[in-house]
């Protein structure tokens, strides 16, 4: 009798263990998030928390006006540069950042803090970890039901960090230092330059709308040094038909397009054909 109690003591036991150490998992109520981009040649990573609407009334009732707002929810939004930055006309150094705002109806004011070990906002706020402070007008959007930090209307020396929640979207402007980095590396480079850091540089003149002179001396030494593929050619064409020298860019994307034909590159084929129409017409 005692051992047929024991057998049935045992299997209810470990029932009662298995209970006891199992776990209920369910989704977090604001799940993390982390981003991570290049801006020019920065990389921009972001790591928040992003609470829902679920129906609520979000700024001046869950998020009051005029009062310091974590900007998500659970640890502090954090944004890492990997390079120096501007923000609102300041430098702003490499590192990682808090992201504290005051919402009001007009105006945010939006603050990058050095301190980014907070649960919520810090209970002593100390002015000397402001690192930049600006006021941003908020823009009126389509309904976005979870809070969002994006990296929005990128370009090579800029971008918006974008605070987007409920209807309302908060653009930053932060400007990187790509210009200042690829011209010093242009310019260590030309020390000893290749025929690929010629055409790089040339390249980067010209998309970068600074001096087409320079970017046509450059791209013609690398010509000269051998570079003469079709896609090289393709950019010198380019740089002439952006300098008004429509009878040298027609006769570079000849020899362009005669080099795409050889290598059978469609892509170049086209191209080069309907720049030569569009720059005959001149």
């Amino acid at each position: 009798m005692k051992s047929f109690f024991n057998l049935l003591l045992i299997p209810a036991l470990s029932l009662l263990l298995v209970s006891a150490d199992a776990q209920i998992k369910t989704p977090a109520a604001s799940p993390s998030s982390k981003v991570e981009t290049t801006v020019g040649l920065t990389n921009v990573t972001l790591d928040y928390s992003r609470p829902s609407k679920n129906g609520r009334k979000i700024f001046g009732d869950l998020v009051p006006f005029g009062s310091l707002w974590r900007t998500g929810a659970n640890k502090n939004s954090i944004v890492t540069f990997s390079d120096d930055v501007m923000i609102g006309g300041k430098e702003v150094k490499k590192g990682s950042y808090a992201i504290f705002t005051k919402p009001s109806q007009t105006s945010w004011e939006v603050t990058f803090y050095t301190d980014t070990e907070n649960w919520g906002t810090p209970e002593k706020w100390d002015d000397a970890k402001v690192a930049a402070k600006v006021m941003v007008s908020p823009q009126a959007i389509n309904t976005v039901e979870t809070f969002t930090i994006n990296v929005g209307n990128v370009t090579n020396e800029s971008f918006h960090l974008e605070i987007m929640w409920d209807n309302v979207n908060v653009p930053v402007k932060i400007e990187v230092p790509t210009d200042k980095k690829v011209s010093s590396s242009i310019t260590a480079v030309m020390a000893g330059p290749s025929a690929n850091d010629y055409y790089n540089a040339a390249r980067y003149y010209r998309e970068a709308k600074k001096d087409l002179t320079q970017a046509l001396a450059w791209m013609n030494k690398s010509v000269e040094m051998g570079n003469d593929k079709f896609w090289i050619l393709r950019q010198k064409s380019l740089i002439e038909a952006d300098m008004g020298n429509f009878k040298a860019a027609i006769a570079t994307a000849n020899e362009s397009l005669a080099k795409a034909k050889e290598a059978g590159n469609n892509d170049y084929i086209k191209m080069n054909m309907d720049s030569i129409a569009a720059w005959s017409k001149k």
